[in-house]
């Protein structure tokens, strides 16, 4: 598929987008004219996003509108509307009162699709808390490192989460004060230390009145990982809302009716910014689906719920792919309006197989959990180049940069260039810190750009190409796997005693984790020992963090200084050039 290639956007369109003159859209565009849009506190006291998303709506005529529809494992539905989610998530902002939680506090959620980690979100940003979302496929070893990091006042999980990952961990938690169970039989278990959800919820007032809040007061806390150390807490701020419902608008062309169906989980940033909070400020119907993926309940999802708009991922598109399109035909997925992925790059093909099953193209778009937002995307009323990230939202500017020789940045001005991707700060949902590390934060910026850590080019016409990551981070199903976090468990098994980890290239998941080890003197390579080795990673770090594959070597290559090379071990298992190896050890 090359470059040149263009799916033409559709001029018979059912509804008109709401970009659809991408020229005119940038030229008149200002972040003043977006927050507009939205109506601020009652009193002129500020910006929330709960009150953005829920009870602006409540008070008006979308009050009895559906908001919610959960689909549950098992086939239950229930359905929430503004007004019903307005009162269940006053009573949570009211529960959070009465046990002290206050303006700061970090609420962390560990759960499953489930109505309760919605009704959480948003209670925690009408008390003015910092919302910290948990992906529910966590090991025990990576939730004790955010919880700490974040210093964790609450947190809301289930029963079972609680006690196979997170009760044996109290004792190195001592900022977290209390734990809401919500129970998943008929009867609540009695566990000491944690309170029985429901039942602080029954108890509690559904009249709540949000107090002044300052659109740069902090609301979300979402971690990502980085090359080394401790993963990184990207904190955002309520004015984030203001992106949140224009990209909603403009990048995935939310209209009044629509019904849109986001299947990130909230633990990751796209499933609180886009299956949590713009649909909701946009004012329309979102699904939420409980279920793993299968392509079969998908499809049925998508038809049953006349899904109208939907936001997902390449590996998911992938797999779909590969159960053909005899399966689609079995389906009436006429609703379907708009298709949009985000996590990794969109490869060409899956764009058209969209076109040619669902009758619908795919609309790449690319951000980052540090942009908190859409910043570059595909849109409706737009041409497609596919296997492009598409052009930069109205409000955003974006470049390729390079770094000289005397450490300043540059701007790439020629087209097919590779460079870092970089974007001019100030849009408003930005992140604001890295948690309690300021010089963290501090290197993302220079020369007045933010720079992303994407290796991407520019078209002669303003399309974005990813290329790749400018560090060792490994991005598997739309997931950053920090390859540190990975290293530091196996070297805590007796056996290893160094452990390098890089992203291998694999057709449907971008990249999976490989593990390369060394061993201890007494213990011997073996298949007994590698099985060994990933079910300890396995349960330490969870599914999605833990490598897939094992390696052993002798040693691992390193510098002079002893920092493992992990650019060469990539360099070795794919067979590229090994570059300069000046500084490896022994040469």
């Amino acid at each position: 598929m090359s470059w040149s290639t263009i799916i033409k956007s559709r001029r018979d369109w059912e509804v008109i987008p709401n970009l659809h003159d991408y020229r005119d859209a940038r030229r008149t565009f200002s972040w003043d004219k977006a927050r507009r849009e939205l109506d601020g506190l009652p009193g002129n006291l500020g910006l929330n996003i709960a009150h953005e998303a829920v009870d602006r709506h409540a008070a008006g005529p979308r009050a009895n509108h559906l908001a919610l529809r959960w689909l549950g494992k098992k086939g239950e539905v229930q359905d929430y509307s503004y007004a019903e989610l307005r009162d269940l998530t006053n009573r949570f902002a009211n529960l959070l009162q009465r046990l002290g939680v206050g303006k700061g506090d970090r609420v962390f959620v560990l759960a499953g699709r489930i109505p309760e980690l919605y009704i959480t979100a948003l209670g925690t940003l009408k008390n003015r808390s910092i919302f910290c979302p948990l992906f529910s496929a966590f090991g025990p070893e990576p939730i004790r490192a955010r919880m700490t990091i974040g210093q964790a006042k609450v947190l809301v999980t289930t029963e079972s989460l609680y006690q196979r990952k997170v009760a044996g961990l109290r004792s190195s938690l001592p900022f977290l004060e209390h734990v809401l169970l919500v129970s998943e039989g008929q009867k609540p278990a009695e566990m000491p230390g944690t309170y029985d959800y429901h039942r602080l919820m029954n108890d509690a007032r559904s009249q709540f009145t949000i107090g002044s809040t300052d659109p740069e007061d902090l609301a979300l806390l979402h971690f990502t990982s980085g090359t080394t150390g401790t993963p990184k807490g990207a904190v955002h701020a309520h004015n984030a809302v203001v992106a949140h419902h224009i990209t909603g608008k403009l990048a995935l062309d939310f209209h009044k009716d629509d019904v849109f169906w986001c299947t990130a989980d909230p633990g990751w940033v796209t499933g609180t910014s886009y299956g949590i909070i713009a649909p909701l400020t946009n004012g329309i119907t979102s699904i939420v689906d409980e279920g793993d993926f299968d392509a079969e309940r998908w499809y049925r999802v998508l038809q049953d719920q006349k899904v109208s708009v939907w936001y997902t991922a390449p590996t998911a598109i992938r797999m779909m792919m590969k159960s053909g399109t005899g399966l689609v035909r079995k389906y009436n997925l006429r609703n379907l309006r708009f298709l949009a992925s985000v996590g990794e790059p969109l490869n060409p093909e899956a764009v058209v197989w969209g076109q040619q099953a669902l009758g619908r193209p795919f609309h790449d778009n690319w951000w980052q959990t540090e942009t908190g937002g859409i910043m570059i995307a595909n849109y409706a009323g737009v041409d497609i180049r596919p296997g492009s990230m598409g052009r930069p939202l109205p409000g955003i500017d974006a470049a390729i940069v390079r770094k000289t020789e005397e450490g300043c940045v540059e701007e790439i001005k020629e087209s097919g260039v590779q460079g870092e991707l970089a974007l001019r700060p100030g849009w408003p949902s930005m992140f604001r810190a890295y948690w309690n590390d300021p010089e963290r934060y501090k290197k993302c910026f220079t020369g007045g750009w933010y720079l992303t850590g994407d290796l991407a080019k520019r078209d002669e016409d303003g399309y974005f190409w990813f290329v790749g990551r400018a560090d060792d981070v490994i991005k598997t199903s739309g997931h950053l796997i920090g390859p540190f976090e990975v290293e530091s468990v196996l070297v805590e098994h007796k056996a290893v005693a160094e452990a390098g980890v890089i992203g291998k290239p694999d057709p449907v998941a971008m990249e999976v984790v490989k593990a390369f080890v060394s061993l201890k003197d007494g213990y011997e390579p073996s298949d007994a020992l590698r099985r060994e080795l990933l079910g300890f990673a396995r349960t330490r770090l969870g599914a999605v963090v833990a490598p897939k594959e094992i390696q052993f070597l002798p040693t691992l290559p390193k510098t002079r200084s002893g920092k493992i090379m992990r650019r060469l071990l990539k360099a070795r298992e794919l067979g590229l050039p090994e570059g300069d190896i000046s500084t490896l050890e022994g040469t």
